[in-house]
C-alpha cells in the first residue's frame, strides 16, 4: 500500500509550529495526502521559549491584528480570541500565554486524519542523512524517515562569557527560558541581567511582580533599553532609498532625512522600513553586512523591536523606585561569596564596581556559535549546509532551500525563521514567519508530491 508523502519539522516553536499549519493547510487545499512530524527538544510543542512563559505581565511585543498564524487571514487570531469570550481589539497586546494556546489549538485544527497527519515528537536532534530522502537520528537512537525535513530551529541560547563566570555554580542561570529557569531565581534576592534588551524586560517584570522590592541590575555594553510602542501607532512612512548596491551609511542617511523631515517622529520610519528590511539586507555587500552588525544592530533593534506601553510604563515605574538599574558597562568577574551569594566585579561608565547579588542571569541575546548546537555543528561539518557569510546561522537560497558546502541547493533540507539570520536578517518575529512558511509550503510540498523522492519507509 503507498505511503503518504512525509515531512520532519526539526523545532517545535513559533517558526516549526508556523511550518506545520501552512504545509498541513496547502495539503488539505491540495486533497494531498501528507504526514507532518513536529519535533521539539522539550515536549513544548507550537511554545518554544517565547510562548512556554506563565507570566500574564509577558506580553505580545506586536498588536494583535498581525499576530496571526494564517497568512492571508489577518483577522483570525481575533476571531478566534472573542470566540473564546476575550474582550480583545488589533491594537491590543496579548499575554504571550494566551498566544502560545492560540498557536496550539491553530496546529491541532489543521490536522485532518487520515488524510493530513500531526505527528508530535520529544526528543533533541543530532543528525539529518540522506540515504535516499532524509532520515532524522535523535539522541535517544530513534530515527525517523521522511521525503524532506525543515529546520525551524528558533534562536539559540546565548553565548556565555569567556570564563568570568567560572565558581558561581547554580547562581549562575546560563539560559533564563529553560524550563523553569525563572521560577529560582524569584527568590527575592538581588539579580544582575547581562543584557539590556527583550529578555531583562522579561526577567525584571517577573522578579519584581514575585517579589515587590527585589532589585535587578541591568548590564550591557550600550545601556540601551528597547523603546516603547506610542499609543496610537503612527503610520507607516515610505521611505525614499538610493538604488543600486546599498551601503550602510547610503542606509542611515536616507533615515535620518525621513525622521528630520518628520520633525524627529521615527516610529513611523522604522515601521515603514520592516517591509522592506530583507531586501535591503540582500542589497549589502558581506562587509557591509558586517559593518552593519558591529556599529547600528543595537540601535535597530531597540527601535524595531519595541514594547508594549504597559509594559514600558512598568519599566519606567521600576527604574524611578530604584528596583531596575541600568549600567552601561562590562562584566569583569563573578565568584560565589557565600551560600546564595555573588560577589560580581563590573566596570560601568568607565568605574570598577563591586555587586553584591544572589544570581547573575545570561540575557546577551542568541549565541552566534553555530556548533553550540550539535544538529548545525553536524550539517555543516558533514557538508550538508554551510554558514552564511556574516555568521548569524545557515545558508539558503530564496526559497528557503539549504546550500551545502558547494553552494548547491538541497532540494530535501529547507529552513525558516532564525536560522536565515544571516540571509535575511529580519526573520525573527511571526510576521516574517508566517510570511515565510507560506511561501514554503507549495515548494515544499510540489517538491515531494514527485514519486521519485518519495522514501521507503522501514517496517515497524
Amino acid at each position: 500500500m503507498p505511503r503518504s508523502p512525509s515531512v520532519v519539522v526539526v523545532g517545535g516553536g513559533a517558526s516549526g509550529a508556523l511550518a506545520a499549519i501552512h504545509l498541513l493547510r496547502h495539503a488539505r487545499a491540495r486533497a494531498m495526502p501528507l504526514e507532518v512530524t513536529l519535533i521539539d527538544r522539550d515536549g513544548r510543542h507550537a511554545l518554544g521559549q517565547a510562548y512556554s512563559t506563565t507570566d500574564p505581565h509577558h506580553l505580545l511585543n506586536t498588536t494583535a491584528d498581525k499576530m496571526s498564524a494564517l497568512d492571508g487571514d489577518h483577522g483570525h487570531l481575533l476571531r478566534w480570541a472573542r470566540d473564546r469570550g476575550l474582550e480583545v481589539t488589533g491594537s491590543d497586546y496579548l499575554p504571550r500565554s494566551v498566544y502560545g494556546r492560540y498557536l496550539r489549538e491553530v496546529l491541532s485544527a489543521v490536522e485532518n486524519p487520515p488524510a493530513q497527519v500531526l505527528r508530535r515528537v520529544t526528543g533533541t536532534v543530532i543528525a539529518l542523512e540522506r540515504p535516499h530522502g532524509v532520515s532524522v537520528r535523535l539522541l535517544d537512537g530513534r530515527r525517523i524517515d521522511a521525503d524532506a525535513a525543515v529546520l525551524a530551529l528558533g534562536n539559540r541560547p546565548p553565548a556565555a562569557p569567556p570564563r568570568v563566570v567560572e565558581g558561581t555554580g547554580a547562581r549562575y542561570v546560563a539560559d533564563p527560558w529553560k524550563t523553569g529557569a525563572l521560577d529560582r531565581v524569584c527568590d527575592g534576592a538581588p539579580v544582575l541581567v547581562l543584557g539590556t534588551g527583550l529578555t531583562m524586560v522579561d526577567v525584571a517584570v517577573t522578579v519584581t511582580g514575585a517579589h515587590p522590592k527585589a532589585v535587578v541590575y541591568a548590564l550591557s555594553r550600550h545601556a540601551l533599553l528597547p523603546r516603547p510602542h506610542p499609543h496610537p501607532l503612527p503610520p507607516p512612512v515610505t521611505v525614499p532609498l538610493p538604488s543600486g548596491p546599498l551601503t550602510v551609511a547610503g542606509l542611515l542617511r536616507a533615515v535620518r532625512l525621513a525622521v528630520g523631515e518628520r520633525g524627529g517622529e521615527w516610529c513611523g520610519v522604522v515601521d515603514g522600513l520592516r517591509p522592506q528590511a530583507q531586501a535591503l539586507w540582500t542589497r549589502l555587500s558581506p562587509e557591509e553586512r558586517r559593518r552593519f552588525l558591529r556599529l547600528v544592530a543595537r540601535y535597530w533593534e531597540v527601535h524595531r523591536h519595541r514594547i508594549p506601553p504597559a509594559t514600558a510604563a512598568r519599566i519606567a515605574e521600576l527604574r524611578a523606585q530604584g528596583q531596575l538599574r541600568v549600567l552601561r558597562g562590562r562584566l569583569v568577574r563573578a565568584s560565589a561569596t557565600a551560600p546564595g551569594r555573588l560577589r560580581v566585579d563590573v566596570e560601568a561608565d568607565g568605574t570598577a564596581a563591586e555587586l553584591d547579588v544572589g544570581w547573575l542571569v545570561n540575557a546577551t541575546g542568541p549565541g552566534a556559535d553555530l556548533t553550540a548546537d550539535p544538529l548545525v555543528a553536524a550539517l555543516v561539518t558533514g557538508g550538508t549546509a554551510r554558514p552564511d557569510a556574516v555568521g548569524l546561522g545557515l545558508e539558503a537560497d530564496s526559497r528557503g532551500v539549504l546550500l551545502d558546502g558547494d553552494d548547491r541547493p538541497n532540494a530535501r533540507i529547507f529552513a525558516l525563521g532564525p536560522l536565515l539570520r544571516g540571509s535575511l536578517y529580519e526573520t525573527t518575529a511571526v510576521p516574517e514567519i508566517r510570511a515565510q512558511a507560506a511561501a514554503l509550503a507549495p515548494r515544499l510540498i510540489e517538491a515531494i508530491a514527485s514519486p521519485v523522492l518519495l522514501v521507503p519507509r522501514p517496517s515497524r
